[in-house]
């Protein structure tokens, strides 16, 4: 690999199915859906759960966010966020149409996708803990070589409970072969400002259908795969978050219609982010 160091390390491929290590329902996906979709956080000075996406560059965060959004809406949907906008840098609050045919109509929760985290370059981890307070207003333009400073008008120097970050994610990808240690500093930077606010952490492992090839014959072996199973352990070593808050998952890309097994896994995670929020907000 050159000169260029690696502390994260993915395995060669090899797989072994047995005995699931983790229980899920599949299938069952009704009860799960109307959670989210009926969800309202319990302060009246919050409208919304504000979840922060963050991770390396080609981790999959917009399209989780595309993917929720089909959840929700039962089909696959092409929402603006995958506009310029989040591949721009630009902070942006992407919300998700409950129903069909109502455009006010929208889930109690919201997420932001910031820049991509990058080795030499990329957003700052300054930059991401004043959006984890609420500091940086809708519409700022991140500026890798300049973080956002309080004289700037791109910087809110009254955030409301609403403006803060209520749960932090990360994104990695299953099938990426390694993440920088000048990224990961920058993610333990990121993870060390959102302890000390009470900022609750989780993670989703994307792209497991190509990091496991009987996960991509079948999803149901998602957590019956021991090299999906080693990959949360490095995941879980290389950021931090418990190997009980990390999801895999698989985004929709090439799919024209919905499937109960990718909506499953994306459902699984939702709720997690939610009820992370939601605790975090009850203590407000």
């Amino acid at each position: 690999m050159g000169n260029q160091s690696s502390t994260y390390v993915i395995g060669d491929g090899n797989v072994a199915v047995s005995e699931p290590w983790r229980k899920i329902s599949w299938g069952d996906n009704a009860r799960d859906l109307q959670y989210v979709k009926e969800y309202k956080p319990g302060n009246k000075d919050i409208k919304h759960v504000r979840i922060l996406l963050y991770g390396p560059n080609g981790a999959g965060k917009s399209s989780f966010i595309k993917s929720v959004s089909s959840v929700i809406r039962g089909r696959v949907t092409t929402p603006a966020l995958t506009s310029d906008k989040s591949y721009s840098g630009t902070y942006e609050t992407f919300k998700i149409r409950e129903e069909e045919g109502n455009p006010e109509s929208f889930c109690h929760f919201v997420f932001n996708d910031v820049m991509d985290l990058k080795d030499g370059d990329g957003i700052s981890s300054d930059d991401i803990k004043l959006t984890l307070k609420g500091h940086v207003k809708e519409g700022y333009q991140f500026k890798p070589s300049s973080p956002l400073s309080d004289d700037d008008p791109g910087y809110n120097p009254r955030p409301s409970a609403d403006d803060q970050v209520h749960v932090l994610v990360c994104v990695l990808s299953a099938n990426s072969a390694e993440i920088p240690d000048s990224v990961l500093k920058k993610m333990a930077d990121i993870r060390e400002a959102a302890s000390e606010l009470g900022i609750p952490q989780m993670a989703i492992g994307t792209n497991i259908d190509s990091a496991c090839p009987e996960t991509k014959k079948d999803l149901k072996n998602v957590y019956k795969s021991q090299n999906l199973k080693k990959k949360v352990k490095d995941f879980s070593a290389a950021v931090g978050v418990p190997e009980n808050y990390i999801f895999p998952v698989k985004n929709y890309s090439d799919e024209t219609n919905i499937n109960d097994d990718v909506d499953t896994l994306i459902l699984s995670a939702l709720r997690q982010m939610i009820n992370l929020g939601d605790d975090f907000i009850y203590k407000m």
